[in-house]
């Protein structure tokens, strides 16, 4: 029977402009004055310019989207943004990156289907939205597959002191008697050599399962953990979130992408997904996005690779220096001194966003905090587990977590 996801949690990226502007979906490129001289934009990316300083975590998830999964589905659906505010709370700040393989098995709609890493988790969570927990029925599934795409088929950094992570999330065990497919011990070793730590959460207590991902684990120096089939992830609803998730909102629309037809088109999309995230978000799922797009290593989410005021005021790019069709439509009407003055006001606005965001996030994540110690249950929460996980192994890499996981 099919068991459809409901989008609770929807990554998604907004192309916005200030509050009172159209969005660039609507972008209409007005053409230069003749005798106007333009030059090409030259501009660094802010995610370019700090991610040599910062340590590197990549972390994909290889999710079982069979039937039987569409609860823990939808609790990794509601907690991916907590998953990636622990991630930024290491010291110092690193670059997070993130990936998906969704896997079923033979027969079903497919076998795989690889979204590779990226430091926009938006866009990828809006790719997750669309799937369909569907197919599966015969006990084992394609774990061999998922594993050797999540290995070979994913653009991992070569960076050594990079923290890169494969999470393996189902309830099945693999199919051992498909012959033209490489089985995970070896796909294990060459994971290993490419010094990637493979963990194993198992929803539900099938026996067959539980030594299949205990194994994976132990060959790949892993960890394996055990959650309900309903994912056991942290939902608490707090006073908090409603007002966190208009200022999410209000946050997206401080934003300006300009650049290239190239680039336009690329952020295009990312507009789309913006419509599906304010559309169908839950307010926890959107508080917790605001903390990680307020927080250092939610810059590359949040800012993408061409937004205009933070390049401005950063000092990366000079206004004059900007060709008037790469600029939002509304600017282009305006004078070079009112074009700066909008910008300016635009900055400001965001940093009072983001004190407001940090400070509310502050006194959410005491009230969860709280409410979890009051029940005693913490430390048996799928967010708790993964943090664990990714503190030990994390570390051997100089990241350093201190506080408790994000909720």
């Amino acid at each position: 029977m099919k068991s459809k996801f409901f989008a609770f949690t929807l990554f998604a990226a907004t192309a916005g402009v200030i509050a009172f502007y159209p969005t660039l979906q609507n972008l209409a490129i007005a053409k230069p004055a003749v005798n106007q001289t333009t030059h090409p934009i030259t501009t660094t990316s802010p995610i370019a310019t700090v991610s040599e300083k910062r340590a590197k975590i990549e972390v994909v998830f290889a999710l079982d989207t069979t039937s039987s999964m569409s609860g823990l589905i939808q609790a990794a659906k509601e907690n991916i943004w907590s998953i990636a505010s622990t991630m930024a709370s290491a010291q110092p700040a690193p670059e997070i990156k993130m990936g998906l393989v969704a896997f079923r098995d033979r027969g079903d709609s497919y076998i795989t289907r690889v979204t590779d890493l990226s430091p926009d988790l938006d866009s990828m969570y809006a790719t997750l939205m669309d799937y369909q927990a569907e197919g599966g029925g015969d006990g084992p599934e394609s774990v061999n597959q998922a594993l050797f795409d999540a290995v070979h088929k994913i653009s991992w950094s070569q960076d050594k002191d990079s923290y890169r992570v494969i999470f393996l999330v189902g309830d099945a065990p693999p199919h051992m008697d498909y012959q033209n497919e490489q089985q995970y011990p070896q796909t294990l070793k060459d994971a290993l050599s490419k010094g990637i730590v493979v963990n194993t959460i198992q929803a539900g207590d099938d026996p067959f399962t539980q030594t299949e991902w205990r194994r994976i684990a132990q060959l790949n120096q892993g960890s394996f953990f055990q959650v309900e089939q309903s994912g056991q992830a942290v939902a608490v609803a707090t006073p908090f979130d409603e007002r966190l998730a208009s200022l999410s909102k209000e946050m997206d629309k401080t934003r300006m992408f300009y650049g290239t037809e190239e680039k336009r088109k690329a952020l295009a999309a990312k507009s789309a997904a913006t419509d599906k995230l304010n559309a169908v978000s839950s307010d926890a799922a959107l508080a917790k996005r605001a903390a990680f797009n307020a927080s250092a290593a939610g810059e590359g989410n949040f800012l993408a690779e061409s937004e205009l005021v933070d390049d401005i005021s950063s000092g990366r790019v000079d206004l004059e220096t900007v060709a008037p069709a790469a600029l939002p439509a509304p600017l282009q009407a305006m004078e070079k001194e009112e074009q700066a003055k909008v910008i300016k006001e635009t900055a400001e606005k965001r940093e009072a966003l983001r004190t407001q965001i940090a400070e509310l996030s502050r006194q959410r994540q005491e009230f969860i905090e709280q409410r979890l110690k009051d029940s005693g249950t913490e430390e048996e929460t799928l967010d708790y587990k993964i943090y664990s996980t990714v503190k030990a192994q994390a570390a051997e890499k100089g990241i350093v977590y201190e506080s408790a996981p994000a909720y």
